[in-house]
């Protein structure tokens, strides 16, 4: 079916990409998943490795096959490029076009389409330069599941927990149609 890159960063929230990986193979598509190395505290290579049944990318410097940088590749070869959970520090990063990982590199070469799931305390959520960096992005082209309200991880009560893994999914799809 689809190429997507399932890009994934260091919020509590990342052990839901293991789901997200699993969902969207099981419907047919190739996931290669990418993560940060705050992604990597929170949910491992070879839980994702073994539900996408790919590769998993944690590191820009790690490529050693052939001449060409496997990112680019990737970043050429992506349908979708899924960043599920995002944090605030990606968000920035892909705003202010910094490429300090694989997964900010990727996101800054490819060409495909960029849907993001962001996942952050309530209060960084609301920040005045988050919402200016989801602006940006979204005058760029780039489509969001927005956060989900309810009970988060730091204990406070508000916006911000990672959307539900099905509509991510759904969005995903229906991005891809």
């Amino acid at each position: 079916m689809a190429n997507i890159v399932l890009g994934i960063t260091g919020s509590i929230a990342a052990y839901k990409a293991a789901d997200i990986a699993s969902q969207l193979t099981k419907a047919g598509h190739q996931v290669t998943c990418v993560l940060t190395k705050e992604a990597v505290e929170f949910v491992t290579p070879l839980t994702l490795g073994t539900l996408s049944r790919r590769p998993v990318i944690t590191d820009l410097f790690a490529e050693k096959e052939g001449w060409q940088p496997g990112h680019i590749q990737l970043a050429d070869d992506a349908d979708l490029l899924l960043i599920a959970p995002a944090t605030a520090n990606v968000l920035a990063a892909m705003a202010h076009g910094f490429a300090n990982d694989a997964l900010t590199a990727l996101a800054l070469a490819t060409r495909a389409p960029i849907l993001i799931a962001p996942a952050m305390n309530g209060k960084m959520w609301q920040h005045p330069a988050t919402l200016r960096n989801v602006e940006t992005l979204k005058a760029w082209g780039v489509s969001f599941v927005d956060p989900a309200e309810g009970l988060l991880a730091c204990g406070y009560e508000g916006v911000g927990r990672l959307a539900p893994v099905d509509e991510i999914v759904a969005a995903a799809q229906k991005v891809l149609s």
